[in-house]
């Protein structure tokens, strides 16, 4: 079944594309197309010479929210973590990916301060998966499927996390909200990482049929994403050197990495960043995400040191990243609610 998207790609972001053999299955309602941007849609300025020149408010606010903003989101991150370099497609077997993707989603726009845990003190009582979230800022990100989800979220009423996930993964048997679930998500990203300069596309033949490929064009981005999951997953100090895939002034720069590598776990596709240690090593650091995983999906984050002192410094820098936004708490619960439903990703699919 196919559909059409209710949200236009502008620029710079990954607009929906025909599915191939990695293409997930959609259907996908136009029902929050009608949801309104705060900002007028056309203003005017004068030029020097007393012309007027219009330009689109939306589109300097987008620009205003990149600058502050990773190159890559975490969900470009996961998926480019588990594309084959040369080949430029996903493993045939990966059953876990696309329902992590969708978690990726929630979680990216929890740390861009989109959405947050309703402030009710009795949600306590609740299992953090279970926890009613609402939308606190329906501004644009000017990342297509993020700005996809977020017009869903707001149209909607307020619902858990896990059941956000469940739904835009297609996880229902609700047929009244069987318009959630988000199309051909795989293929969106590896379009956005086109456009970013990242990969590029091909088209490869499959016995029977051709599909579109995409093999990395800027193997650079790859191997810095592959250099910080080895630093979190084998050293004892943890320092993340700043870049354009981690700006130095990025709100939250551990605990988004933190999520990338458990994110990157959930979705079968941790150990390609892992290939180059050896056995042993691999076995330490997986060990290592299965603590870091398990300190936080919870509530407040754990501050227990890793086994072996690897990451020995990260209760540490987490808690003075917390402590710098006391009033975004709200906003780190729901990443530690997505990462309570990675840790049983396989008894749900």
């Amino acid at each position: 079944m196919s559909s059409t998207s209710g949200l236009t790609r502008r620029r710079g972001g990954a607009g929906g594309a025909a599915g191939g053999a990695n293409a997930d299955d959609i259907t996908r309602s136009g029902s929050s197309s009608n949801v309104k941007d705060s900002a007028p849609e056309t203003s005017y300025e004068a030029s020097e010479n007393g012309h007027k020149i219009a330009f689109d408010p939306r589109d300097i606010g987008e620009s205003a929210e990149r600058s502050k903003q990773p190159k890559l989101t975490l969900m470009e991150e996961v998926i480019l973590m588990g594309l084959k370099d040369k080949q430029g497609y996903l493993s045939f077997w990966n059953d876990n990916i696309s329902y992590a993707l969708r978690g990726c989603i929630v979680i990216e726009l929890a740390f861009r301060g989109r959405i947050a845990m309703v402030k009710d003190p009795g949600r306590r009582r609740f299992p953090l998966p279970d926890r009613l979230m609402e939308v606190i800022d329906d501004t644009l990100t000017g990342e297509v499927l993020l700005d996809e989800a977020l017009k869903m979220m707001k149209t909607s009423e307020k619902m858990p996390v896990s059941s956000w996930i469940d739904l835009m993964s297609g996880e229902t048997w609700n047929l009244m909200k069987i318009g959630y679930q988000l199309k051909q998500v795989r293929e969106r990203l590896c379009k956005g990482l086109v456009d970013k300069g990242i990969l590029r596309t091909e088209k490869r033949n499959f016995l029977l049929f051709d599909m579109a490929t995409h093999p990395v064009a800027d193997g650079g981005a790859k191997e810095e994403i592959r250099r910080r999951v080895r630093n979190v997953l084998t050293q004892r100090t943890v320092v993340l050197p700043h870049s354009q895939f981690l700006p130095e002034n990025l709100e939250f720069r551990y605990i988004r990495t933190i999520a990338m590598v458990c994110a990157a776990y959930a979705a079968n596709v941790l150990e390609n960043a892992l290939s180059s240690l050896g056995h042993e090593a691999r076995e330490r650091a997986f060990a290592q995400t299965d603590e870091l995983l398990a300190e936080y999906s919870q509530w407040p984050f754990g501050k227990k040191v890793a086994q072996g002192g690897v990451g020995a410094n990260l209760p540490g820098v987490i808690a003075e990243e917390i402590s710098k936004s006391k009033d975004k708490e709200l906003q780190l619960e729901v990443v530690a609610a997505c990462l309570n439903v990675f840790t049983r990703l396989d008894s749900l699919l």
